[in-house]
């Protein structure tokens, strides 16, 4: 998928699609669900799979995020800081 996908030049933020904006929430809970493994981790043992699932998992979902919103024709909105 990501290899049909423009070139990413900023930050992309959630939204243009209530599509595109289910991926992005679903990421953050995967990232979530990441770092409390993590956390985790520093009081049991805890199979390293499960990070490595969790992280390739977010993954997807991003590139799946940029992929619909291509394929519905929504235009991704890029963060572009504010210079001082």
């Amino acid at each position: 998928m990501n290899e049909n996908l423009p070139q990413m030049t900023h930050f992309i933020l959630p939204g243009g699609h209530s599509s595109v904006s289910y991926c992005h929430i679903a990421r953050c809970v995967c990232r979530r669900a990441e770092r409390l493994c993590v956390a985790l981790e520093e009081q049991e043992s805890i199979n390293h799979a499960i990070l490595r699932y969790l992280n390739r998992l977010s993954d997807y979902l991003f590139v799946l995020a940029r992929k619909l919103s291509l394929d519905l024709k929504v235009e991704e909105t890029k963060w572009i800081p504010e210079k001082l």
